[in-house]
């Protein structure tokens, strides 16, 4: 079995590995921050993000026929984080959370066009 990656998946890995690292350390700084930023739903679709990004970076890394499914469901999510870290992007912390999500989910759209059934 031909174990190599394509430039395209491997770039997809690392987008999805970076908005998994971005989310968490945004729960992080949003928490400190109290207020709108801890607000239950916006810590809850960063978490879910991290969460997706991980996963999907682990179904590329080893060759999962269904990673294309994934790869299309992370990018509505991490496109729904993006939009939440917007509306407080006042903050530096969260514009570089919302441009590493719009990264992520481009990335990841077009896994998903390029691999799925």
């Amino acid at each position: 079995m031909d174990t190599a990656r394509s430039a395209e998946m491997d770039r997809c890995i690392q987008a999805c590995l970076n908005c998994h690292e971005v989310c968490v350390e945004s729960i992080t700084h949003c928490l400190q921050l109290g207020g709108r930023h801890a607000a239950p739903e916006h810590i809850r679709l960063m978490m879910d993000c991290a969460d997706i990004c991980l996963v999907d970076a682990q179904f590329m890394m080893r060759g999962s026929p269904l990673h294309g499914e994934v790869c299309s469901t992370c990018a509505s999510v991490c496109d729904a984080c993006a939009q939440s870290c917007e509306a407080l992007a006042q903050e530096e912390q969260m514009q570089l959370c919302a441009d590493q999500c719009r990264r992520c989910a481009e990335l990841c759209r077009d896994m998903a066009r390029s691999h799925t059934h």
